[in-house]
């Protein structure tokens, strides 16, 4: 009885530590995994840049990102001969575009830049836009939009209904107005009118700037309205109509690059779900140390998502068809 109780003691005493080095041992590979990974996408010679074009895209809705910032800053040291910015947005908040513009442009005076509008680039999207010397267009592209404009529900009418009534102490009428629980008072909305102007007036001049138009045919183009590619030519809001190849080619024939370059893509936010290197490394070491449901929940991207959650509070730049049409 005792000789079976000692060699209980003993192989759970071994398995003990079996599972401690299994545990070990996955969680230095994970840890060298993530070391190999951060050092090849922080590093300013990236994988297959030598001797290629980067692809970028820019779709949805556009707000600030610093983790956007930083991937183009890597991307202004990387080895990649050109860039091919790939844009489909009806814009976003005003501030989140200019950021945008800002690193584009910064990115633009390192490297060869060109933009293609695929869907739609309106709005905060064609401000992002502007950051290119050289916009390519679709024929049924819708580009423009320029304008700005803040937004908010007033509920006044249907809390009067309901008999309930919101009460507030406030340092100074215009703080944190309007706030949609009463009417809009002339002086709220003269400040709110004032935020817009201004706005709408650094929109204006940066399409005036970039796009070399003169005040008639900026007025044609800045009342809010999106236009097609082919319009949009017409009217100097966009250089050229095709696609990536056309692109590449103003490239090959402005910039002196090489015609045989690939274009390779070049992701601006990498996630862990994204590498799969990484995944994949993640998937064998769990499994290894007996943890399979945690390992196929990896697998299937289950614990690797993320919800972007799209703050637009503030003001916007940006395009969607009118609810009454």
């Amino acid at each position: 009885m005792s000789f079976d109780s000692d060699v209980i003691v003993d192989r759970r005493r071994i398995r003990r530590k079996l599972t401690f080095w299994r545990v070990t041992a996955a969680v230095v590979a994970i840890a060298a995994v993530v070391a190999i990974g951060a050092a090849s996408t922080s590093s300013g010679s990236l994988p297959g840049s030598s001797g290629s074009i980067a692809r970028i895209k820019i779709d949805g809705l556009i707000r600030s990102d610093y983790d956007r910032v930083a991937a183009l800053e890597r991307l202004e040291k990387s080895s990649y001969e050109a860039v091919v910015v790939h844009i489909n947005s009806p814009g976003g908040t005003t501030a989140g575009a200019e950021q945008l513009y800002d690193s584009l442009a910064r990115l633009k005076a390192k490297k060869p830049l060109v933009v293609v509008v695929e869907g739609m680039a309106a709005s905060g999207g064609y401000i992002a836009a502007l950051s290119a010397d050289h916009i390519v267009a679709r024929q049924s592209s819708l580009v423009g939009s320029i304008g700005v404009l803040i937004q908010y529900p007033n509920l006044a009418e249907l809390l009067k209904n309901v008999g309930v009534k919101v009460e507030e102490v406030k340092s100074s009428p215009l703080k944190a107005a309007p706030n949609g629980f009463e009417p809009t008072s002339p002086e709220a909305r003269a400040a709110l009118d004032a935020l817009v102007k201004d706005s709408y007036a650094w929109f204006r001049g940066l399409v005036k700037e970039r796009r070399s138009l003169d005040d008639p045919s900026l007025d044609k183009v800045a009342d809010g309205r999106v236009f097609t590619g082919r319009q949009a030519v017409g009217l100097k809001l966009v250089d050229q109509l095709g696609d990536e190849k056309t692109a590449v080619a103003w490239l090959v024939a402005q910039k002196k690059i090489k015609a045989d370059l690939p274009v390779r893509d070049y992701k601006l936010s990498p996630r862990l779900g994204d590498m799969t290197f990484l995944r994949t490394a993640a998937v064998v070491t769990l499994e290894a140390v007996g943890l399979p449901s945690i390992a196929h929940k990896i697998a299937d991207g289950g614990m690797l998502q993320s919800v972007d959650q799209y703050g637009l509070d503030g003001i916007l730049a940006l395009w969607r068809p009118s609810a009454s049409n």
